[in-house]
Order: structure tokens, then sequence, then C-alpha cells
């Protein structure tokens, strides 16, 4: 990720030698001369040979890597990742890569409460759920694009508790997609943080 440290911890995140370690994810802070966004995402028990999905840079997590300093609870109240958001101009070539890489297409979801109609399509990545988002019907001007990491989601234990630690940093909490679930956005561009991120109370179907 090519934030800074020092955001992530104005955002109340716990960071160790420039690891943020969330559950049983490690996100490494390359800092702002590395540029903005994701860089590269790791999977563990991912082929050798896969280097890219669908243009997203991939590799394996070596084992002595997976685990990434323990730097305890988040201020913030951040247990785990509760999922990634990936961008698509074409969901159903990123379907096939990721499948090809070994995830499963776990089920298609069609929202009515966009502008356009969109789809989205999920995946389970150990302990993160996989969340790509994208066009029911893709633009030809557009398919050529790669496939891009746009978002993360939290669980948070208590997210007034959250609310209550991060104070104008966090906007106001909504019901969530998930019934019983309420969701808040964090202000990234107050915080200069490059990924759009929010926070969960957990619920149905979120691990604990």
């Amino acid at each position: 990720m090519a934030d800074d440290a020092a955001a992530w911890r104005d955002a109340g995140f716990n960071v160790v030698d420039g690891t943020c370690r969330i559950g049983a994810v490690s996100i490494r802070l390359l800092g702002r001369t590395a540029g903005t966004g994701v860089r590269a995402w790791s999977f563990r028990d991912l082929a050798d040979d896969v280097t890219e999905l669908d243009g997203i840079p991939t590799r394996p997590e070596e084992p002595t890597e997976a685990a990434g300093p323990d730097g305890g609870a988040h201020p913030n109240g951040v247990e785990l990742i509760d999922h990634v958001v990936v961008a698509t101009p074409d969901p159903e070539r990123t379907i096939a890569a990721l499948e090809r890489a070994g995830l499963t297409h776990r089920r298609t979801r069609l929202p009515e409460d966009y502008p356009a109609p969109m789809r989205q399509d999920f995946f389970r990545a150990g302990e993160v759920i996989l969340e790509l988002i994208g066009p029911r019907d893709p633009d030809p001007a557009k398919v050529d694009r790669p496939a891009r990491i746009y978002g993360l989601a939290h669980t948070v234990a208590d997210l007034d508790v959250s609310a209550a630690a991060l104070g104008p940093l966090l906007g106001p909490a909504s019901d969530a997609v998930q019934p019983g679930r309420r969701i808040a956005t964090v202000r990234t561009r107050d915080l200069d943080l490059s990924v759009p991120t929010a926070l969960l109370t957990p619920g149905p179907g979120a691990l604990r």
C-alpha cells in the first residue's frame, strides 16, 4: 500500500515497522513515494507462477512473511478486514482470472440502487471476502482496462466506540447492505489515505 505509516496511525491503526497487521492480513505501508493505492497483493497457497490477476500485480505469500508483526489491538476498534473491493470493467473476464488462480466464485448480486446497472460478485480468500464490482453490460470502450483494488471494509467490535475514537475523521453511520449491520466511511482525504475505507459492525455472515 502506497500510504505513509503516520497516516494509518492517525486513522487509529497500530503500525509496527511499517506493517499494519489486521486479523490474518499484513499490510505493508510503502509511503507516498511509491505512488497511491494498493501496489500489489499476496495470497497464501497460490500457484508460484501467478504474477497478476487480471492486471493486479500478484504473488504468492512466503510462509515467513505471512504473519507480520502484531501490534496488538487497534485504537479504532478494527478486528479484521471484512472485504476487499475490486473494480473491473469486465466482470466475467475478472471472474475467469480469479477462478483460474484457484478462487471460488460464491455468488452474484444485482443491486438496484446504483445510477447505472451494476453487479457484485463474491469470492472467499481465507478470512477475507473479495467483492468484485462492475457493470452488468461492459462498455466496449473500457473492457481493455485492468481490474484494480478499489477499497477496504473492516469489521469493528463496536462502531460507536470507533466513532468516538476517530471523531470527525469518521462519517455518520448508516444501514449497510447486509441486514443487521451498520457502516461508516473513513474520511480518507483528510487522513491522506489513498484507498476508500469503511468500518462495519459485526453481523450475519461477518467473521469474528
